[in-house]
């Protein structure tokens, strides 16, 4: 059951249980990163990343809410726009990330998308988003829905985010809310406080050993294969 002739020896590697359970010698608290897809005055998506990063600071995290106002459409700028590295550097800081979308005609809204689609797969040799881990949410005008959060667990996936397993859609949105703009007590909360207890969890798991983690065969053959036909150019 071992006989795989097709894998190249030089670049498979056996499990390295030293690297894959070495303590994560981080001091700092874990980098939180929270996005919203809504712009209105009395954003619900906004607000439950609100409450999110309340919950998130009381597990000891450090968190930073990136406001989309402002960014312009993917490929209507450069990529040096203010808000562009502005959401940018906050990817690179962050050591995990909260996206929250309305849904929209069944689906996140323009706005979340338009940010992740800002978010580059690498900058330079550095991949701001894999390995990093990320929670999903939603917030609905009307009945239980879970478009949004299907959706942006595909673009998870797509941008190589460890996504948590757990997930937070919240009905009636408008009804959760007091007059000071604060989340009633209701399973919609408490389910919100899962998914954040459940994301410092996987970040501080992950954080010191996320690029052993997200390391492959693949493109350690790749890799090789473009250092040996480097080497073996002709000189001019």
């Amino acid at each position: 059951m071992t006989d795989t002739p097709n894998i190249e020896n030089d670049h498979f590697r056996d499990i390295d249980s030293d690297r894959l359970f070495a303590n994560d010698a981080s001091a700092h608290a874990p980098r939180i990163l929270l996005l919203y897809g809504s712009l209105r005055d009395r954003s619900f998506s906004r607000l439950m990343t609100e409450e999110a990063a309340r919950v998130l600071t009381r597990f000891g995290a450090e968190t930073k809410t990136f406001n989309p106002s402002g960014l312009p459409l993917p490929d209507d700028a450069e990529a040096d726009h203010p808000k562009v590295q502005e959401l940018r550097d906050l990817v690179s800081w962050s050591e995990g990330m909260v996206w929250c979308s309305p849904e929209r005609h069944g689906a996140m809204t323009g706005i979340m998308k338009a940010q992740i689609d800002w978010i580059p797969l690498s900058l330079g040799a550095v991949r701001p988003t894999q390995g990093k881990t990320l929670a999903l949410m939603q917030v609905n005008g009307g009945s239980q829905s879970f478009n949004a959060v299907n959706q942006l667990r595909i673009l998870g996936r797509w941008m190589r985010l460890l996504t948590i397993p757990n997930q937070s859609s919240t009905p009636k949105a408008f009804l959760e809310f007091d007059d000071n703009d604060r989340m009633m007590p209701s399973p919609n909360y408490d389910r919100m406080v899962d998914v954040m207890e459940e994301l410092v969890k996987f970040t501080l798991l992950t954080r010191g050993r996320k690029d052993y983690l997200v390391e492959r065969y693949s493109e350690r053959k790749e890799t090789g294969e473009a250092l040996i036909k480097r080497v073996n150019q002709r000189a001019g």
